[in-house]
């Protein structure tokens, strides 16, 4: 009867697999960050249709090393500095090829016990490192989306008197419209919650920045009092720690001080910088993130754990489970006193992502991590010290933690739209010399280029090299009058 490959078969695969791995670790960096590819140029190579009959795993492995590693971008490149950089690093690596032996589905705590334990003990770790309350508990989701998505769901279960577990929104004349604040600046996985809610798209309030780019309390204050005063009902409050384009801080204690006396939930969004919160002086930024009723940060961002892993904190588990727990007669079990991850959540398949959360913090250590986080964070002081200590480049934001934001200055005095084509140019030729990988964000409706530091093996010989690509690529496009 055909059965799994024999165990000598897939000992020899592993093998191999992982000396690729220990090797392209140590190799990533001979890669162009991104390859040099046309869409589609892959898909050419692939077979359009299944093979019929086996094919050895050395051969499958050969089509790995050959179509699919040099044809990634390449975000474990030291030279990847794009969105938030992430680390997939070795503990974490080896942890996720257990977890596929494994293959576990801790759905109930009967279904994965060691799971499940070890996801409410890791993290209880990371809550510890955060120093955060002990009242709050934490469950591991795929990504922020997924987290604060869920928290935002418990947050409209707790509105009284709506019952919108049973009887939804729609056609109910007593349901008022439902409001979710969060600054201008906020990730847009906050959208799209409000649009999978119900809510609607129009009931997201962006509410306006400061010069700092953080939410403005006398705005979020003015809104939430308007609309009451319009028959709208204030839902939650996102408070972004860490936001995406320039890593501000919105005023987390004003905003906890408003929500607590208004009765409206309070989710933090610490996906990027929550890893931080490990440093005391890092943390002492972000005071006031103790009192939210719900919290996230990613693990996969700046803690150098592979992708996927984001833990959602919550100051009361009992209302994710009044929201999201059903279960089924199948699913039912006697234990008692337990933890059942599926009542947290919408997910009812769970991979096992707390076991290399788990290695990652026992193989660097709680100290080994914050050492590393502080020396990106001194890397990114370095840089913007240079941009602005340099004429014809200018800091676009400050840069409280790893990430940089700046433009560059064509020649002359060039009007906005030309400043914005310049830099747009000059991330083009950056990026297509291979070494790195910049992205770009809008601030204020200007195009603004992003250093966002994060991957562990990136060194302070790494933006020495970039900073002086920048330097050149800028001053060949003035000499070319680029954007004039």
């Amino acid at each position: 009867m055909p059965r799994d490959l024999p165990s000598d078969e897939i000992r020899q695969a592993l093998h191999r697999a992982a000396d690729r791995i220990a090797d392209y670790l140590d190799s990533a960096e001979a890669y162009p960050v991104v390859p040099r590819l046309q869409p589609g140029d892959v898909a050419c190579q692939l077979p359009a249709a299944p093979p019929a009959l086996p094919e050895t795993m050395d051969a499958i492995l050969d089509d790995y090393e050959r179509l699919i590693e040099p044809n990634m971008t390449h975000w474990n490149h030291p030279g990847f500095l794009a969105y938030f950089g992430i680390t997939g690093s070795g503990p974490g690596i080896v942890a996720e090829a257990l977890a596929a032996a494994l293959n576990n589905n801790a759905m109930l705590w009967r279904s994965g016990p060691a799971a499940t334990e070890l996801e409410e003990r890791v993290c209880d770790w990371l809550r510890q490192m955060m120093d955060l309350p002990d009242v709050f508990r934490g469950h591991i989701n795929d990504t922020a989306s997924t987290s604060s998505l869920v928290a935002l769901a418990a947050a409209r279960h707790r509105l009284p008197g709506l019952d919108v577990r049973a009887r939804g929104l729609a056609g109910r004349p007593d349901a008022p419209p439902l409001v979710v604040y969060a600054s201008d600046q906020a990730h847009s996985s906050i959208d799209k919650a409000a649009i999978v809610l119900g809510l609607g798209h129009e009931n997201v309030r962006r509410i306006e920045s400061d010069g700092e780019f953080r939410m403005s309390f006398p705005a979020l204050a003015e809104a939430v009092a308007a609309d009451r005063a319009d028959g709208k009902l204030p839902m939650a409050v996102v408070a972004t720690v860490g936001s995406t384009s320039t890593t501000s801080i919105d005023p987390v204690e004003e905003i906890a001080g408003l929500c607590a006396r208004e009765g409206i939930w309070l989710h933090v969004d610490a996906a990027y910088a929550g890893s931080a919160a490990i440093c005391p002086e890092l943390r002492a930024l972000m005071r006031g993130i103790e009192r939210a009723d719900s919290l996230v940060t990613n693990p996969h961002k700046w803690l150098f754990t592979p992708v996927d892993c984001s833990v959602l904190y919550v100051r009361d588990p009992a209302q994710l489970r009044d929201a999201f727990s059903l279960i089924p007669e199948y699913l039912r079990t006697d234990e008692s006193g337990v933890t059942n991850l599926m009542d947290l959540g919408f997910q009812l398949g769970r991979r096992f992502r707390s076991l290399k959360l788990w290695m990652v913090i026992r193989a660097y250590g709680v100290e080994g991590l914050r050492e590393r986080i502080r020396e990106h964070c001194r890397l990114a002081g370095d840089l913007a010290a240079r941009i602005t200590a340099e004429p014809g480049f200018e800091l676009s934001a400050p840069a409280p933690f790893s990430t940089v934001c700046f433009r560059a200055l064509p020649a002359g005095n060039a009007e906005s739209a030309a400043i914005d084509r310049f830099n747009e140019q000059l991330l083009a030729r950056i990026n297509a010399v291979g070494p790195f990988f910049l992205s770009h964000t809008a601030l204020r409706g200007r195009t603004t280029l992003r250093v966002a530091i994060g991957n562990i093996k990136t060194t302070g010989s790494h933006i020495d090299m970039l900073w002086e690509l920048i330097r050149e690529k800028a001053l060949s496009l003035r000499a070319e009058g680029a954007a004039a």
